[in-house]
């Protein structure tokens, strides 16, 4: 039987120590900013993202290390999203993973150039996969990369988070929010992984689906831990949604139908994924854990 947090543990292992060979070193005249880029990627987190990536790439038959710019690059763009989420223009959060926020421990100024940095970066950790692999499938995965992590997929949904904040808005609205900043990221990791791997279009088609479901789940489930959960169990502040007066599930919808939600996105995901010719238990246990996950 599986050990599973042993498993999700050495995958997590993996991905800190594929970080470490791609983030730069702190040194230099613009020591600062590279000292802040490593503090926000390097504090923990469950490596959610590079993780998808890696074992949607095995589960099609990947086995080059050309996913792995990709992993470093998810990782990097997601830490740079969590950087300005927190500045004090957008939620104003000092505290992430049980820490000080970026800004707060560098201040604003720096913050900023931080994610900045985080995002340029993202796209020179991930173009050097063209030095692994030249194929098609190469720029094929580059380009839904930096669809999914653009205007038409994370920051398009950041977007329109901050100018709905305090208004009311048509539940349509409110999943485009959760859609974009949250599932298309996820649906970025595990398509990059099926393209990188060779699966076919009908294959790529099923995985941005599950991972669309997967990605909605786990943000939904995000929206109920800040009303549900303690400072001390997620590390950082809860209830900044209802503070930023944000449009999230359980204030449209309540808990007990959010919770719901979770679990028929959860067992749609699920069985779309038994239903491809392939397995990967692990990738199956990991999508189960996001529904019962405490952080």
């Amino acid at each position: 039987m599986m050990d599973f947090e042993n498993e999700l543990k050495s995958r997590t292992d993996r991905v800190d120590s594929i970080l470490e060979k791609y983030l730069p070193e702190a040194e230099g005249p613009q020591k600062t900013v590279l000292e802040a880029m490593r503090y926000s990627v390097m504090s923990g987190g469950k490596r959610l993202r590079p993780v998808l990536m890696l074992e949607t790439y095995t589960l099609f038959g990947g086995h080059d290390r050309v996913i792995e710019p990709f992993m470093a690059a998810i990782e990097m763009i997601h830490s740079y999203s969590l950087v300005h989420d927190d500045l004090p223009a957008l939620d104003n959060d000092e505290y992430r993973r049980g820490r000080k926020s970026t800004h707060a421990a560098f201040g604003e100024a720096m913050g900023i150039l931080a994610g900045d940095a985080l995002l340029n970066y993202a796209f020179e950790t991930v173009s050097s996969a063209f030095t692994i692999d030249q194929s098609p499938r190469t720029a094929r995965a580059f380009s839904l990369f930096a669809k999914k992590t653009g205007i038409f997929g994370m920051i398009g949904g950041q977007v329109v988070d901050v100018e709905t904040e305090g208004k009311t808005i048509p539940p349509e609205t409110m999943c485009f929010i959760h859609e974009k900043k949250t599932a298309a990221l996820i649906e970025a990791a595990m398509m990059t992984g099926a393209i990188l791997a060779g699966a076919s279009e009908m294959e790529i088609t099923a995985t941005g689906s599950i991972a669309h479901d997967v990605g909605l789940a786990f943000q939904i489930k995000d929206d109920i831990l800040d009303v549900t959960s303690t400072s001390e169990v997620l590390g950082k502040p809860v209830g900044s949604d209802e503070k930023n007066n944000k449009n999230t599930y359980v204030k449209y919808y309540g808990l007990e139908k959010s919770e719901a939600e979770v679990e028929l996105l959860s067992e749609r995901a699920l069985s779309d994924l038994a239903s491809l010719p392939y397995d990967n238990p692990f990738l199956t246990e990991l999508i189960k854990s996001l529904i019962t996950r405490v952080k």
